[in-house]
Parts: structure tokens; sequence; C-alpha cells
């Protein structure tokens, strides 16, 4: 009878065992790699389909419309992190957009946009955050604004392509002292490759313009471009370019090429160009 019962409770373990395996291949995966938002958790019951990482990149986040009926968007640029994710079943859109609006609003963001059920967007500091939402499954991007940093060097070679092909190239590797014309010494290399592009091309002459943000004094910015294209100009000189072949030029904050209401923005309008007389 032991023996008996013994088989009998060996046999039931088995089964109960190969019953909790069956339920856990069943049981959907997440995408190889991808983990949940370090900021937002994922609804409850939820898959992780696919998910991305990026170092820096661009999205544009779901702003409304304005009174003409034209789309309205939040251009922001940094560390970037998305994921495709399905719901539990039974779960509805409605469901899931108040449980986010609701997550976000007590983790201390600011709702910015919201399109019910479908379309919320908020921020906090410098991180934004957008839900789109059809309830069987939702995308979250998440952007935390920052500066991108530049990791190529301008030299000869590209300055006279872009040049050639555009007329203009717009140069990053120039730095100056806050509010002032002072070049920094770390802008050399540069300004080395800027010479050897013009011993390299006989016959180019350049304009030099400076370009600033849209911060401070619209006067006092056109002065100080003018100043630090001077600087440029100087420098180029100094170090054997001919002056004839030089122009210097101050358009402070009137041609902007990127958005001021970011600091990135402001980076890149903060610039000087070489365009080709």
């Amino acid at each position: 009878m032991k023996i008996l019962l013994s088989v009998f409770w060996f046999g039931a373990i088995l089964f109960f065992a190969g019953n909790l395996r069956a339920q856990e291949e069943e049981k959907p995966q997440d995408a190889e790699g991808c983990k949940d938002s370090p900021l937002v958790t994922r609804f409850p019951g939820s898959t992780i389909h696919s998910c991305e990482r990026k170092e820096y990149e661009e999205a544009d986040l779901p702003m409304g419309s304005d009174k003409d009926g034209n789309a309205l968007t939040k251009h922001v640029e940094g560390d970037y992190q998305s994921w495709d994710i399905g719901t539990r079943e039974g779960v509805s859109e409605i469901q899931v957009f108040q449980n986010f609006q609701n997550a976000l609003t007590t983790a201390g963001f600011t709702v910015d946009y919201e399109n019910s059920p479908e379309q919320l967007v908020a921020h906090k500091a410098n991180t934004w955050i957008f839900i789109d939402n059809r309830g069987t499954y939702y995308n979250q991007t998440m952007v935390s604004e920052k500066q991108m940093q530049q990791e190529v060097g301008a030299d000869a070679s590209s300055l006279g392509e872009e040049i050639n092909k555009s007329g203009h190239v717009a140069i990053y590797g120039i730095h100056f002292d806050t509010g002032k014309a002072g070049i920094q010494p770390d802008s050399e290399k540069t300004l080395r490759e800027i010479a050897k592009l013009l011993r390299q091309n006989a016959d180019l002459k350049l304009r030099v313009e400076g370009h600033t943000d849209n911060q401070g004094n619209a006067a006092a910015n056109q002065t100080l471009s003018e100043k630090r294209a001077q600087a440029v100009v100087a420098w180029l000189t100094g170090h054997g370019v001919a002056a004839g072949r030089l122009i210097a030029k101050g358009l402070g904050q009137t041609q902007p090429v990127a958005d001021n209401a970011s600091a990135d923005g402001q980076t890149k309008n903060r610039r000087v160009e070489l365009v080709k007389q």
C-alpha cells in the first residue's frame, strides 16, 4: 500500500511540475535585452515587444493644433529610449491612459498635452515622456534633453567639400569666452584646419560670419558676433592668410538654424560660418 501511495504522489508531483513548466512557457516573454523604463513602470501584466536606446536622437512630440488646424509639435533632442508594450487581455484604452496620467502627475510631471484616451505628453525638468496608447498596446518614448557631444572634428578636406557643395559651412569647433570675443585655446586645432584649407585653395576667398543665440539684447548680440568674426579673421591673418581673402561679418541672432527654446538649439545657433565669396 505504501509503495502504491508513493508512486501516486510521485506521479502527481510530476504532473503539477509539468503543468507549471507549460504555463511558464506559454507566458509571453519580453524582447531580448529590453528592460522597464527607469521612470515609469509598465502597465501590470504587460509584455515588452521591442525597445530602442540611442545616446542621442530627436523626437517631435504632439502638442495639439493651432487655431487654423495646423499640427503643433515639441522638438526635443537628447538621450532617447522607446518601448512597444502589449497590455494584458481585457484592458481598455481609457484604463491605460488614466493610469499613466495619474502616475505621471503624482511623480511631479507636468502634463503638456493630452488627447484622451490615445496621446499623453508630459515633462519634468529636461525629461519628456510621450505615451501613444491603443489599449491592447502602447508606445512609450522618453527623451532627456542634453547637448550633443561633438565627436567629429572638422578637417580641411571636409570643410572644402561642404563649401564646394553648398557655398558655406558651419563651424562649431571655435569656442569663445562667455559674452566676449576672446578665442579659447581649444579652438586652435579647428582654426589651423581653416588656415590649411585656404593654403590648399589659393583662389578661395571667405566671408567669416559670427552668429549668436537670442539670449540677451539683440543689439549687443550683433556687436558680439561682429567682434567674434573679426577675432577669427585676425587669427587667420596672423597665421599667414592674406587679409584680402577674408571679410568679417556679424549677423547676431538674425539667422538661427535651430529653435532657441532649448539649450541644444541655442548651442547650434552660436556658431561661426565660412561663406564662399
